[in-house]
């Protein structure tokens, strides 16, 4: 009885330290607390406020282009950063389109945050929450936040409060269904790494199951029938990679039905409105010539198979892609803050929150108020990426002029303004052609490219752009391999 004279000695070394490690809990969870309560250990409900001799904490909501571009540009030494988001990883968006027929692989356009600002997986203070705010109390500088579960089934959400010294709220926009019916529960959106993987399981179940035997011919097109609302750069884009797809590797593969599939391109108004219109019309050309149809219509009804127009006509679709543009969430919606032109939080020059200290907004959840005489700028990478990096500079200057903690920066002068010059916008269409415009508006002048030279430059300046060499690595080496091998079909 050899092991039970261990386990006994065992258990009883055990029993004998309980009261050391008890301690160690207590002590190490004594940073969450809640102002009304003493802290409990084994349910921790909260950041409470930090104190003179700590360093002053920044609260981020939301892991998108502008709440990345402030992580990575705040000084951890300077700063505990607490970053609150749904998901925990940027998302490459100019580069998602590719990852729904298989040009690039998923996590080749995910940038966990861990790797943009490390502080916030090693520096004591500092923490990422898998969390929505649900609530934003200016007044005491708190966040209400509640965990994210996987559903129903799962572990019941957490609720719990953060204390901030600065508050930045990059949460971004919701896709916009304008109020049409049936848009949420039949189509797919295109923003998140989860629907670029919906839309390629979707793609290729319906391959498969059109060339099962009794299927009928007219079942197979409409399972075959790629719809895509929305005729700007993401809507494009996604249309000439699919049309890509179709010709490279579904006439290869999937010969018995391959002339059943087609791609049509619903907008309301012109493709690509932003861009010259010497580079529409060579778009139009382009999709036209690689098989896209493209149709201008208004949809005003969408059912479980197909789509219906203002003009009545119907569209049967077996994948619907809804590429609309974005609007305010619901959580901007019920904050008590200003909004601006078109429901966004209203910020001034320095874009700050001005009827709530410490409160900052940046991205597509933020708009110039109209005081400021400034236009609300486009829901927009670039914009809300260059509002990330002099937001960071912002409070980094701040912090070293001793105004970081709460309620400290009120006489200090944040200098210059924010000032967005626009860099341009670019486009793929498919088969080796891409649209490069330069302007800095629709009515300058400047320059603008179409062609296999401006694809050349659209893959050349996404690649620069994106955050780490490790993605970089991985989308070269995904470009050669699907240009060597093909896409890969498998529907995992």
């Amino acid at each position: 009885m050899f092991w039970c004279r261990n386990f006994i000695k065992i258990s009883t070394a055990t029993k004998a330290k309980s009261p050391i490690t008890t301690n160690l809990i207590l002590t190490s969870l004594s940073h969450f607390s809640t102002a009304n309560q003493p802290p409990v250990a084994a349910q921790p409900s909260g950041l409470g406020p930090t104190k003179a001799d700590e360093k002053p904490r920044v609260v981020v909501l939301g892991s998108g282009w502008a709440g990345s571009r402030l992580m990575k540009g705040l000084d951890p030494k300077l700063y505990d950063i607490v970053c609150v988001s749904p998901r925990n990883h940027m998302v490459f968006t100019p580069l998602l389109a590719s990852t729904c027929v298989g040009t690039l692989e998923f996590r080749s356009v995910a940038e966990p945050i861990s790797r943009i600002q490390p502080s916030i997986s090693s520096a004591p203070g500092s923490y990422f929450f898998l969390a929505n705010c649900t609530a934003v109390n200016t007044e005491n500088h708190e966040v209400h936040c509640e965990t994210v579960t996987e559903g129903d089934q799962t572990l019941e959400a957490w609720k719990f409060k953060i204390s901030y010294d600065k508050l930045v709220i990059a949460s971004g926009a919701q896709a916009s269904t304008f109020g049409i019916h049936g848009v949420k529960e039949h189509a797919v959106f295109l923003r998140e790494v989860h629907h670029a993987q919906a839309i390629r399981r979707k793609l290729l179940l319906n391959l498969m199951l059109s060339d099962v035997p009794g299927i009928s011919e007219e079942e197979k097109r409409r399972l075959l029938h790629c719809v895509v609302v929305g005729g700007g750069p993401t809507g494009v884009e996604f249309s000439g990679e699919l049309s890509d797809f179709i010709r490279s590797d579904v006439h290869q593969r999937y010969t018995h039905v391959k002339d059943y599939i087609h791609v049509t391109l619903i907008e309301a108004n012109d493709i690509l409105s932003s861009f010259d219109d010497r580079l529409r019309h060579y778009a139009i050309k382009q999709l036209t010539k690689s098989g896209v149809r493209l149709v201008r219509g208004t949809v005003k009804d969408v059912r479980p198979e197909n789509v219906i127009l203002s003009d009545g006509s119907e569209v049967p679709y077996g994948l619907l892609v809804w590429s609309t543009g974005v609007g305010p969430s619901p959580f901007v919606n019920s904050l008590g803050l200003p909004k601006s032109p078109g429901g966004r939080i209203g910020i001034d020059e320095w874009l700050r929150v001005p009827t709530a200290q410490d409160v900052f907004s940046i991205g597509d959840c933020s708009g110039f108020l109209e005081s400021t005489g400034k236009p609300v700028l486009p829901a927009l990478a670039q914009v809300a990426e260059r509002q990330g990096k002099y937001l960071a500079d912002l409070l980094n200057k701040i912090g070293k002029e001793g105004g970081g903690h709460a309620n400290r920066a009120k006489a200090l002068d944040f200098g210059d303004p924010f000032e967005y010059k626009h860099l341009g916008s670019m486009a793929t269409v498919g088969r080796f052609k891409a649209l490069v415009d330069l302007r800095q508006s629709k009515e300058t002048k400047g320059v603008s490219l179409a062609g296999i030279f401006s694809w050349f430059i659209w893959r050349s300046a996404y690649l620069t752009r994106v955050v780490s060499w490790r993605n970089r690595f991985y989308v070269v080496i995904n470009w050669l391999t699907t240009s060597v091998f093909g896409r890969d079909i498998s529907r995992l």
